[in-house]
């Protein structure tokens, strides 16, 4: 097969290291191309054009674009990098301009890293503002700049996870940059907050503004992310400490000051840099403050000054009613801890006397008015209020019946280019039946003729031997550097194979490997199918079957029931290798982050989801195997309700009845996990034997296909993005209206809107 043109194949990325030949004058010019300036910096990346053109739409006097709160925003540049794979095709490594080459060398060899995530929320949100920038859909995102990030990962076999910070410097990173002042050019531009102290003493809070550029792959579009770094020396202390991690929950005061830095900070940003949505997308409720600044926004432009004295509570509900218009809101989770619910008295001392009065009239739960709950609020105060899968919104609407009417379905999907690996790229470059597939996602879905094609079915198959090789060397390197650190250090290697003698351990690419990576949570039930080690170990034998089971992920540090949970995956490593003859190897990759799990989900032969059913509302880590032709086997939740297709793009097993409240609980005893692993017993071996026996095999490539043409259509942020444009009623030009048209044509969410 020959290389695509944007292919990032190893035979490529060799060509362009050793290239040492001198950059000719059409290539240097290329390359000055893709400088650009305004009054807050000077950028690389994009041409002048492009910048101008994409900060004309977001300034517009019209408002016709979308600014998108998030409180994490997930966009590692080891996964999806246009700039760098730009240079490297062009095989630049060096130019005559200083200007120019000290970029080059920062977007060829600098870090990758930008630990401002935990998990699907946040890779959600830049796979989201990828797929706008692909689209040319003129949108902002703003979130928070964490100094020290989530945290960083270390797994001991028996303490089990340990956290620490994760440091990283934003000043060395490519694709981010300081702004600057106009008014002052050699100061950062800087917005400045006022906040009450936690001694109610009014005080300020600083905030530097910091550009991460989400550059699509042809370099014509980008989407700009603002990130407030509240660590400035004009901040008081407790606000600097507040916004180091993110999802600090050392206190609740603390955890609703880090909301508060968000939300407030947005109409300050905004007007800053001369922002103008009209629409605001709330990306869950965490951003939920910004309702605040702009009730008193419009209270003080019809008051005067002393609006704080003047307004009834009637004028409030009358400014927020008209607040609402602007805002478009999705809700993520079923579960209660994934909303924000704090106690009246947390905020006794953190707002003033108006904004209490606010909260009191809009935040207060209708059960229990001693708390302020902020996703009834956001759910009360919008145009749109949006779930995340179609099941999802029965749930939903379960849950808040007094909004019942006005939330709609829009399922989540991802950044097709982010996810799908080096080698599926290539093949998918080479067919012709996928042409334009990286700006179409749409182009599967009239793929089907891919099934029958002989050498499409080789080539995948020989794509898929590689992303597995990739990941089980991964794998095998990993449990090496471990065994020789085990006299070097004070940390237990997490992995039983990495006590096993070297001719034991290794793992083989050729296994079928069984992949489960996600945020460790109860009710996701990372060891559910391990609650029979017997029932597990015996197929496996009786049939000689050999078993990868690979698994990731991390736990808040504050969630001990899920650091619990990965106590119990390395607990059972030991028993299942011994009761399966060695034929099943457990293994656990400490640092979960986004170039892992993309390893993960092109490498795995299956992708494992087991969680309680209703309480997963989208899920996303099953869509990116789907992008590489990787079956699911999984709970009918989430997602999967709507890219299962009758089985033919993998399994489902567990509970998959009618929902109600009742099956809202996490509780220990409420998780069915005897129910539900039995379940799972009775259809692993049909996957295995599929995989195995070369007179089904075929059977088991025709569901792996199947997830191409049937669901890479519909589970990509790109449709996604388009269902999205229908709420935000943008005045968009006829190419981009058209593309979104036809992108909503592909699936539609949710057939009552």
């Amino acid at each position: 097969m020959k290389p695509p043109p944007q292919s990032l194949s190893k035979t490529s990325t060799k060509k362009t290291a050793a290239a040492k030949v001198p950059i000719s004058p059409e290539d240097k010019q290329i390359v000055r191309d893709m400088l650009a300036t305004n009054r807050f910096g000077t950028f690389f990346g994009v041409s002048q054009k492009v910048l101008d053109s994409v900060w004309q739409a977001l300034s517009a006097p019209t408002g016709e674009s979308v600014t998108y709160i998030s409180m994490e925003i997930g966009a590692d540049l080891d996964v999806f990098h246009p700039v760098r794979n730009k240079l490297q095709q062009l095989a630049i490594t060096e130019h005559p301009d200083e200007t120019i080459n000290r970029f080059l060398q920062l977007f060829l060899q600098g870090p990758v890293k930008i630990p401002n995530y935990s998990g699907g929320l946040g890779i959600l949100a830049g796979d989201t503002l990828k797929s706008f920038a692909d689209c040319k859909i003129p949108v902002v995102g703003v979130s928070l700049l964490y100094r020290k990030g989530y945290f960083s990962q270390m797994v001991d076999s028996k303490i089990g996870q340990i956290a620490w910070a994760s440091e990283w410097e934003p000043e060395k990173t490519p694709g981010l940059y300081l702004l600057q002042d106009p008014e002052s050019p050699t100061q950062p531009l800087t917005i400045k907050i006022p906040f009450y102290d936690l001694k109610g003493t009014q005080s300020v809070a600083c905030a530097h503004l910091w550009l991460k550029m989400e550059i699509n792959e042809t370099l014509d579009f980008f989407v700009p992310e603002i990130l407030l770094d509240y660590q400035t020396p004009e901040s008081p202390l407790w606000i600097q400490d507040a916004a180091q991690h993110l999802y600090d929950s050392s206190s609740e005061k603390v955890k609703a000051t880090q909301r508060r830095l968000l939300g407030l900070g947005v109409i300050p940003a905004m007007e800053a840099l001369g922002i103008t949505s009209r629409t605001i997308h709330l990306n869950e409720q965490h951003g939920v403050g910004v309702v605040l600044s702009l009730i008193t926004q419009l209270l003080e432009k019809k008051h005067g000054s002393k609006y704080e004295n003047k307004a009834t509570d009637h004028h409030i509900l009358t400014a927020a009613a008209e607040v609402a218009k602007r805002l478009v809101f999705t809700i993520h989770t079923p579960v209660i801890a994934g909303h924000d619910r704090f106690h009246t008295s947390v905020y006794e001392d953190l707002i003033n006397p108006f904004c209490k009065r606010v909260l009191n009239l809009l935040a207060l739960d209708e059960h229990n008015h001693s708390v302020y709950n902020f996703t009834s609020m956001a759910m009360k105060l919008n145009r749109a209020t949006n779930s995340v899968s179609r099941l999802h919104k029965e749930v939903t609407q379960k849950q808040f019946p007094q909004y019942a009417d006005k939330i709609t379905a829009i399922t989540n999907g991802v950044h097709h280019l982010t996810w799908t690996s080096d080698a599926k790229a290539e093949l998918y470059d080479t067919f012709p039946e996928l042409h334009n597939w990286r700006r179409d996602p749409s182009v599967f879905a009239g793929a089907e003729a891919l099934h029958r094609n002989k050498k499409f079915r080789t080539y995948f198959e020989q794509a898929w031997r590689t992303d597995t090789k990739t990941l089980v060397d991964y794998v095998n390197r990993m449990l090496i550097t471990h065994r020789n650190q085990r006299l070097a250090t004070w940390i237990d290697p997490p992995n039983y194979l990495s006590y096993r003698s070297g001719g034991e351990a290794p793992l083989k690419h050729t296994t079928f490997t069984l992949g489960f990576a996600r945020r460790f949570s109860t009710y996701k039930r990372a060891d559910l199918i391990f609650e029979d080690l017997d029932r597990l170990a015996a197929m496996i034998t009786e049939n000689n079957w050999p078993v990868n089971f690979i698994y990731a992920g991390k736990a808040h540090p504050s969630d001990e029931p899920g650091q619990d949970l990965i106590r119990n995956v390395l607990a059972v490593q030991e028993e299942l290798y011994v009761k399966s003859n060695g034929l099943a190897k457990l293994v656990f990759i400490p640092g979960y982050d986004m170039h892992l799990a993309k390893m993960m989900v092109a490498g795995s032969h299956a992708w494992l989801n087991s969680p309680k059913r209703p309480l997963e509302a989208s899920g996303t880590s099953g869509m990116k195997a789907a992008m590489n032709g990787v079956p699911n086997v999984s709970i009918m939740d989430g997602w999967w309700v709507e890219g299962y297709h009758d089985g033919r793009t993998g399994w489902k097993f567990g509970y998959e009845e009618s929902v109600s409240s009742e099956h809202f609980s996490e509780q220990p005893s409420a998780l069915l996990y005897n129910e539900d692993s039995a379940s799972f017993y009775t259809v692993f071996p049909e996957m295995l034997r599929l995989f195995y026996d070369p007179a089904l095999h075929d059977q088991y490539i025709d569901k792996s296909i199947a997830n191409l043409t049937l669901n890479c259509p519909i589970f990509n942020t790109h449709r996604m993005a388009a269902e999205y444009v229908a709420r935000y009623d943008l005045n968009l030009t006829p190419a981009v209206q058209r593309e979104m048209v036809k992108f909503r044509k592909l699936y539609c969410s949710d057939p009552s809107f």
